[in-house]
């Protein structure tokens, strides 16, 4: 299917399965994949390594400033890299998933993730997920689709994807997590996720990945004319 060099972007919960679902989108079309939560998971591994936040707040002025020689940047395999040194393992801990919330709340780290996406998005033909990607990032995206699931199967997906990486958390702190992370994303003052109004909703409760690509499949075919 010749999809045209548009750009997607994906929002919703935590543990929707957002990156997983854009990451076969990409590969099913010859998309660039691009993960902006892992972004902002590098900007809180780099204030807990740095000793600039407590508890997931910002407890030292400088990290706005100390943005600006962050070089944060995903490999030719999507993964996220600070320099030569690959994060991927380090941002998806249940620490910095602690974390993150909070420190994605803050306006400038919100700048300075935004600006790096964009550059990216420029020559479109992307897919992006995120929580304010179709209402912040790329309010003009030709495609927008919203994901959620129920929150008893999203803890259960972010359960096993800690567990297959070598973690020991309890559901009931995954359970915590999680509905922390989503009222965090939901009230903060800068870009809190919602719903844009002109996307697609895609609840996959009950889907698998099969599901999911035939969905979109035809949704593009629809949306784009194409046969």
């Amino acid at each position: 299917m010749n999809v045209p060099d548009i750009i997607i972007a994906i929002d919703g919960y935590s543990s929707t399965g957002k990156s997983s679902f854009a990451k076969l989108v990409a590969k099913k079309f010859d998309f660039l994949y691009l993960d902006s939560g892992a972004l902002y998971r590098g900007v809180t591994l780099f204030a807990r390594e740095e000793g600039l936040i407590s508890e997931g707040n910002v407890i030292d002025p400088l990290l706005e400033e100390r943005l600006a020689g962050l070089d944060l940047h995903f490999n030719a395999e999507g993964k996220l890299c600070t320099g030569e040194r690959c994060i991927e393992k380090e941002i998806r801990s249940m620490e910095v998933s602690s974390q993150v919330s909070p420190i994605a709340a803050v306006p400038y780290v919100r700048a300075f993730v935004d600006e790096k996406l964009r550059e990216y998005g420029r020559k479109g033909r992307i897919v992006m997920d995120g929580r304010d990607i179709g209402t912040a990032v790329f309010p003009n995206a030709e495609l927008k689709i919203f994901m959620t699931a129920s929150e008893e199967v999203r803890a259960q997906r972010r359960f096993d994807e800690l567990v297959s990486k070598g973690e020991n958390p309890t559901l009931e702190d995954v359970v915590k997590n999680l509905r922390d992370r989503d009222y965090i994303d939901s009230h903060r003052e800068t870009n809190p996720l919602r719903r844009a109004d002109d996307a697609y909703g895609l609840d996959n409760t009950e889907m698998g990945f099969t599901e999911e690509l035939a969905w979109i499949q035809g949704l593009i075919q629809g949306k784009f004319g194409i046969l």
